[in-house]
């Protein structure tokens, strides 16, 4: 595996439809790659607009199946003739009833690794996601790509430190969390809380929001996406809060080694103290 990564994000704004949409991504993907990028991730449902902003079953049409749907294999093509990683993040139906908040995950050759899903789901004005969503029930799997372990957290996840623990004790290297946030009562915790997720697992961890103004609603993604390392620094500038932009960062992985070498939080846990932890 590679101990430096060219790894890539997309903040994008809505296009209308998903087609579009789909073309746009695939374009800065191509784009990433000219950069010499090996992985890349998209934001939250990415090839449709977010929806959860409201109540209405009509948004169901956005849902597809993951992997056999015509987003993923797309993108499995994009992803064997680039020779790239992509982070998919896809409105997932499996089975009649059956909706997650999902990401897929394709290493360098085109081949589908697996999912994650969603695991907590807030539900509340601009984010009813339990209307449209069943809670994730995959766990917490870390993939073996061309270019290290990967995991991935989505959005509203990012609030409760135990999932990212649980990548970080799976071997995680990068994590990607694609969201879609809106300026409002959390937007300080935008850089704080992912930084903070990094230090205390000892990762990289790249943070992806949508931006603008939707037409399901009024809320204004506001961008500010960023890479940061193991030790809670950025790497390089945080992007636009207002325009669509592809980031392309270089990731030290050695770094890990050498935080967890200083920081030696993994051995100083003490898992046979946290029982109250896993109580309801």
């Amino acid at each position: 595996m590679p101990n430096r990564v060219r790894a890539a994000l997309v903040q994008a704004k809505w296009t209308g439809d998903a087609q579009s949409m789909i073309d746009a991504h695939e374009q800065h993907t191509r784009a990433a790659a000219a950069q010499g990028a090996q992985v890349i991730g998209f934001q939250e449902v990415f090839n449709a607009p977010y929806f959860c902003q409201v109540q209405e079953a009509e948004h169901y049409r956005w849902a597809e199946a993951v992997p056999d749907g015509p987003t993923t294999t797309r993108m499995r093509a994009l992803a064997r003739e680039l020779r790239m990683v992509i982070v998919v993040p896809i409105f997932e139906l499996d089975g009649p009833g059956f909706y997650y908040n999902t990401a897929a995950v394709i290493d360098a050759d085109g081949e589908y690794l697996g999912k994650y899903r969603k695991h907590h789901l807030p539900h509340l004005p601009g984010f009813w996601e339990k209307f449209y969503f069943r809670p994730g029930n995959l766990g917490w799997p870390v993939f073996d790509t061309a270019v290290g372990r990967v995991g991935v957290y989505i959005c509203y996840d990012r609030h409760f430190p135990e999932g990212w623990r649980a990548l970080g004790l799976a071997g995680a290297q990068l994590v990607y969390n694609p969201s879609a946030t809106s300026r409002g009562l959390s937007s300080y915790l935008w850089k704080l809380e992912q930084p903070a997720a990094a230090v205390a697992n000892e990762y990289f961890v790249a943070a992806i929001n949508r931006v603008g103004v939707e037409e399901y609603g009024d809320n204004d993604f506001y961008g500010s996406s960023y890479f940061v390392d193991p030790y809670g620094r950025f790497v390089g500038d945080v992007a636009s809060d207002g325009e669509e932009e592809l980031v392309v960062r270089d990731l030290d992985f050695d770094l890990i080694d050498e935080v967890r070498t200083q920081w030696a939080f993994y051995r100083d846990r003490r898992p046979d103290a946290y029982g109250l932890l896993t109580e309801p």
